[in-house]
Parts: structure tokens; C-alpha cells; sequence
């Protein structure tokens, strides 16, 4: 047997092996592609469709903090356990308190299951308050839920029947809504809503103009920079 033949004779399962895993790590990249987005949280859009405009436009069926007519309205899409969001929430009620009635401020769930498990709980939580007592109470739970967590997805979830109850609501109705689960297609419109509208972490906020412009605020931004975008909004 000439060298040529001894090695044709090695070059060959090599080849094999070699096309096998090719053929192997192809399967498994497959595979990986259709496990993306099995979780809770929706997959996300193409990146084409990301797009400020395509926020949903506000209505009376949201939470909305002011007068639905202000000149400037802020939609925050906010995780109940983001202790930046905890952080803006302070913010924004300074922003309400300083501005009036010129500022609506309008709040979305985007609870991000992969950093804190529990937070989409608490956002059904805070639904079931709206449920039993409007909007004046489902801005006093959230409030009230800021004010103890200590986010990370650290909170008791024990304690969400507890906030309804000290903020005036019947806790057998309350927890009777939270185990129905009956407010979930509600948050999953709306992480859908944060998704399309270029949401990639939470808070993530849209300010509107009186003439429709749109400015975002991706992040805890101080309350003298929120300030900034307002009065450019008002102008």
C-alpha cells in the first residue's frame, strides 16, 4: 500500500466524524431556536417592528394618574420588583406634584419574569385592586406595594392579600380574584405592548406631547431630567 492510500485511509473517518458533528451542533442550534420564547414573557418582535409609535394609544380603561386631557402624558411600563422602577415611582410623583393637571401620568405592566418570577403575581395583584376599587385604589396598592418590597423579587407574596386589606379592600374578595388568574391576558397585553413599542428593560417610559410627539426614557432617570423632556413636550 502506497503512502497515498494509508493516507486516504485515515483522511476518511476523519471526514466522517467531522460531518457528524457538523450535522450534530446544526440539530442542536435548531432546536435551540424553537425553545426561544417558551417562557412567560412573549418573544420579541422583529427588530423592524420596534417602534416608539406603536405604543397603545391611551384610553380611559388605563391607570391613569391626573386628567386624561393634559397637554403631557408619560406611560411607564413598570416591574412591581425593578427596584429602579421602585426608584422611579418616586420620581413620577414628584413629576405629578410639580405639574398638575398638565401631566398624566399612565401606568403599563412589563413584568420581567427572567430577573424577578414574582413580580407578574403582583401585577395580577394590583389588577384585582382596580377590580374591587377603581383606579383610587389600584394607584394606592401600587404605591403601598413600592413603599415595602425590597424588589429583587424579594417580596413575601403573603403580604399582597395584606396591602389590600390596609388599603381598605375586602381581602376574601381580593384574594378570590388573585387565585383566578383572571387578569392575565391583561399583562400579557401589555409586556406585548412595551415589546412593540422598544421596551428592553424596565422602567421604560414614552412622553407625549400635546401635538403627539413622542420622547422615550429608557431607565430611572432623575426627576431633572424627566423635567427637561416635560417642558420640551409643553412647548
Amino acid at each position: 500500500m502506497d503512502q497515498n492510500d494509508k493516507n486516504n485511509n485515515y483522511l476518511l473517518p476523519i471526514s466522517i466524524i467531522v460531518a457528524a458533528l457538523l450535522i450534530a451542533g446544526a440539530w442542536i442550534y435548531t432546536a435551540g431556536l424553537k425553545n426561544v420564547g417558551n417562557g412567560k414573557t412573549p418573544e420579541k418582535p422583529a427588530e423592524t417592528s420596534l417602534n416608539i409609535e406603536n405604543v397603545a394609544a391611551v384610553n380611559s380603561n388605563d391607570h391613569i394618574r391626573g386628567n386624561l386631557e393634559a397637554e403631557v402624558k408619560i406611560v411607564e411600563f413598570s416591574d412591581l420588583e425593578c427596584p429602579f422602577c421602585k426608584s422611579f415611582h418616586s420620581t413620577m410623583k414628584q413629576v405629578m406634584e410639580g405639574y398638575g393637571d398638565k401631566v398624566a401620568w399612565i401606568y403599563r405592566h412589563y413584568p420581567i419574569d427572567q430577573l424577578h418570577p414574582k413580580a407578574r403575581t403582583s401585577a395580577v395583584a394590583s389588577e384585582c385592586a382596580a377590580e374591587l376599587g377603581g383606579n383610587e385604589k389600584f394607584w394606592a396598592y401600587v404605591d403601598r406595594y413600592f413603599e415595602i418590597t425590597p424588589s429583587n423579587n424579594q417580596i413575601d407574596l403573603a403580604e399582597l392579600p395584606q396591602i389590600a386589606q390596609d388599603i381598605g379592600l375586602n381581602r376574601v374578595q381580593f384574594e378570590n380574584c388573585l387565585n383566578s388568574g383572571r387578569h392575565q391576558q391583561l399583562i400579557e397585553e401589555q409586556i406585548q405592548d412595551a415589546l412593540n413599542s422598544g421596551a428592553r428593560g424596565t422602567p421604560y417610559s414614552i412622553v407625549i406631547s400635546k401635538d403627539g410627539k413622542k420622547y422615550p426614557i429608557s431607565g430611572a432617570y432623575s426627576f431633572n431630567d424627566v423635567n427637561l423632556i416635560i417642558n420640551e413636550a409643553l412647548k
